[in-house]
């Protein structure tokens, strides 16, 4: 999407409220297909979704530490290493663990309420900021530029009338809202915005106090005045933000000093307030640590321990205030950053754009496993490499719509653009489950996926074993690019045998990466001169 394009399209259909709570200003996505389909679905739920963006690219090896591959990864980033005997365990896995400063989502594992997903992408990752977050947005491919989010696209699938007619009876309130000041290009849908923006949590509580912000004292300050008591008087969702907030009058503690955690109490306010909203965008930046990501001295402390332990603290109090408002039942969410770091950091104590990182999944129906194996660290890691890619995002956010929204397959490949691995995110025991996760644990340390010879020098044979239905076989170097595809068919349960041909490769490291539905693992391969 075009900068500017991006500016026209995001703007919210209605009017922004600027800083309606806390002094974050709403965006109401009233005008995107996606927010639609999402609330107005022909399957009766009153879930929600909470997504959380981490701006400005995740060190995800800085935050999820592999212990089984912790002396590599200490060879190549040993100016900021966390210390291993500081790394917090996780119940029932040995080979992974947080971050020290992160004992909120631990203690969220830990009761069964998180879900880890490793190394998590796309195939051609882009390292630009601004493109990066376009294409998580809209689910596009690396090379292609979409109009439109996939959430509107959703929505758009299911209500190709709206936004005529809203609101309405069925569907009083905004269809998702962001706290930040534009909507997300992820709410837009192919003609209009479906979204609605919270500046910020200062003007929400000032909205339901019935308090009205001081305009400066300049000579149009009596106007602005004038303009701001019109625009709070003539918003069709004004009122109802404001009877939702009412009803709830107590919640449960949230840490001070922490934006994230101040967006998240409104959310929380707002879901057990009954508004049918169905999705809501929060965010907190501050993640592009080139340099002094640690404390040299102590490197489990500094910027980014600070930037993850308000993550932390803000997500484990919602998650808490949500059970104390008898709402937990309703809510998964989501984490996601533009892209991760490098594997090896550099001379200035911190990391650089890299591709794949692991991203989580919580509420009270999130599946509590750590899904993928830790990322492969070499022995000897070179300035760009990166961590090869398990998970395509775009499944996981098709695994949501699937599982959680109840989406049919149908609707789905039209959302998404194409048909992407599902993944086991939501418990059986919610409603809306289609994936088999028995085949995943039947699997689990079974090498299914193979090379001979490896190390190779012009060409080597790639085994590997599906269970039926669609399979991909995919090559990638380890920069995370993908240099081949080799198998995009549906197959016959077997096993199965493809050549990947040395077609002027450098010599190194190259990852074969096999996903059959939900299943996913990933070969090294060693190409030599």
């Amino acid at each position: 999407m075009k900068r500017r394009d991006f500016i026209r399209k995001t703007a919210p259909a209605g009017i922004v409220f600027p800083a309606l709570i806390n002094g974050f200003t709403f965006k109401a996505y009233a005008e995107s297909p996606l927010v639609s389909a999402l609330t107005q679905a022909p399957t009766e739920t009153d879930h929600v979704l909470v997504i959380v963006q981490l701006n400005g690219g995740n060190d995800g090896l800085n935050m999820v530490i592999p212990f089984d591959q912790y002396d590599n990864l200490a060879n190549a980033r040993s100016n900021i290493i966390i210390p291993k005997n500081k790394i917090l365990k996780l119940n029932g896995t040995s080979f992974t663990g947080l971050h020290p400063s992160m004992t909120g989502l631990q203690k969220l594992f830990n009761d069964e309420k998180l879900q880890i997903i490793q190394s998590v992408g796309y195939p051609q990752p882009n390292f630009s900021h601004f493109r990066a977050t376009d294409i998580w947005m809209t689910a596009s491919d690396s090379n292609q530029t979409l109009n439109s989010g996939w959430a509107g696209r959703y929505l758009n699938e299911e209500y190709s009338n709206f936004p005529i007619g809203y609101p309405n009876s069925v569907m009083p309130d905004p269809l998702a809202i962001q706290i930040g000041s534009f909507v997300s290009p992820a709410m837009q849908g192919p003609a209009v915005n479906m979204g609605m923006a919270i500046s910020d949590p200062v003007n929400f509580y000032n909205l339901i106090n019935g308090i009205q912000g001081t305009a400066p004292n300049t000579r149009g300050g009596k106007e602005l005045t004038y303009i701001r008591q019109i625009a709070q008087q003539t918003q069709q969702y004004g009122n109802v933000i404001k009877a939702a907030a009412a009803k709830v009058t107590k919640q449960s503690s949230y840490p001070t000093g922490n934006s994230l955690a101040d967006q998240l109490k409104i959310v929380a306010r707002l879901i057990a307030g009954g508004l049918k909203t169905r999705i809501y965008m929060v965010s907190i930046g501050g993640f592009d640590t080139h340099s002094l990501q640690v404390n040299a001295n102590a490197t489990e402390t500094g910027n980014h321990a600070n930037l993850l332990q308000r993550v932390s603290e803000g997500i484990k109090a919602f998650m808490d205030d949500l059970k104390f408002l008898n709402s937990e039942k309703r809510v998964i969410g989501m984490t996601f950053s533009e892209f991760g770091r490098r594997i090896k950091s550099n001379s200035s104590g911190g990391t650089d754009h890299g591709a794949a990182a692991p991203l989580f999944v919580f509420g009270h129906y999130a599946q509590n496993d750590v899904l993928g194996a830790s990322p492969v660290i070499p022995i000897t890691t070179g300035t760009s490499d990166n961590i090869p890619m398990q998970y395509d995002f775009r499944s996981v956010y098709a695994s949501i719509l699937k599982q959680w929204f109840c989406v049919p397959d149908t609707t789905l490949e039209n959302v998404m653009l194409k048909n992407f691995q599902s993944l086991q995110v939501i418990k059986k025991t919610a409603p809306c489950i289609s994936s088999n996760p028995e085949i995943i644990n039947a699997n689990a340390g079974k090498n299914i996926i193979s090379n001979y010879p490896n190390p190779f020098q012009t060409s080597t044979t790639i085994s590997y074993e599906t269970f039926g239905g669609h399979a991909l076989i995919q090559v990638f170097n380890t920069e995370g690019k993908l240099i081949k595809t080799l198998v995009d068919m549906e197959m016959n349960a077997g096993t199965h045998k493809v050549t990947f041909e040395n077609e002027g490769y450098l010599p190194g490291v190259y990852y074969a990466r096999l996903q059959n539905n939900n299943i996913q693992q990933i070969r090294t391969m060693l190409l030599v001169r």
